[in-house]
């Protein structure tokens, strides 16, 4: 089995594929699959993009799923609906990605990079 694997779903194509960019520097084994925008490339959420996200990203230890806002979230939970099994967590988009994977870099299981994720919620920035 390898390790948890995290999906970032944003509206924008730049912001989910720069944040898979910052998050694999600090965690290069994870696999962080970007589910950004629309199929045509606008701002937006697609649901083809993030179920086949979710697919790339499992790896048999499960799927950790980032949303940025509003629809994306939206969106996420109706994919989750028809695919039980990855967890999308209720966590700040950068440093819960971050977290997340620095977590799941170290071989933790599905709950413990949950719990990362939604603990950086509460991390002071000074």
């Amino acid at each position: 089995m390898g390790l948890v694997g995290i999906v970032l779903v944003s509206h924008s194509e730049q912001l989910a594929s720069g944040l898979r960019d910052l998050v694999s520097q600090v965690a290069p084994a994870v696999p962080i699959v970007a589910a950004g925008g629309t199929d045509d490339g606008g701002l937006g959420t697609s649901y083809d993009r993030i179920s086949a996200a979710l697919a790339s990203a499992d790896n048999g230890a499960g799927v950790v799923v980032l949303a940025d806002l509003g629809s994306a979230v939206l969106t996420a939970r109706a994919v989750l609906d028809d695919a039980p099994g990855p967890v999308l967590v209720d966590a700040p988009f950068v440093e819960g990605a971050v977290a997340a994977a620095v977590t799941a870099s170290t071989g933790a299981g599905l709950d413990d990079v949950v719990a990362a994720a939604g603990e950086a919620r509460d991390v002071p920035k000074f």
